[in-house]
């Protein structure tokens, strides 16, 4: 399993029905965050190592209602404190 992140930009008031929605249907979220700035939301999926990146954000993320836009971050190796 890999980690991406993606940045969510949502319609004008419609935050927290996408967050619902991505909640509700999308089973490779682990976590999703409101955020301050240029998105309103910060999705973490875990996909497996054969599955298509592109495919999953345009397929599963982009088409939720009320997502107007994402960016999408693509992660390598996860650090720990210990």
């Amino acid at each position: 399993m890999r980690a991406i992140f993606v940045q969510i930009k949502c319609e004008m008031g419609q935050a927290y029905q996408v967050a619902k929605a991505a909640a509700d249907g999308i089973e490779e979220m682990s976590e999703l965050f409101s955020t301050s700035g240029q998105f309103d939301l910060l999705g973490k999926f875990y996909l497996d190592a054969d599955q298509d990146v592109g495919l999953f954000v345009t397929e599963k993320v982009q088409t939720l209602p009320g997502v107007k836009d994402t960016y999408t971050m693509i992660t390598f190796n996860a650090f720990t404190g210990g």
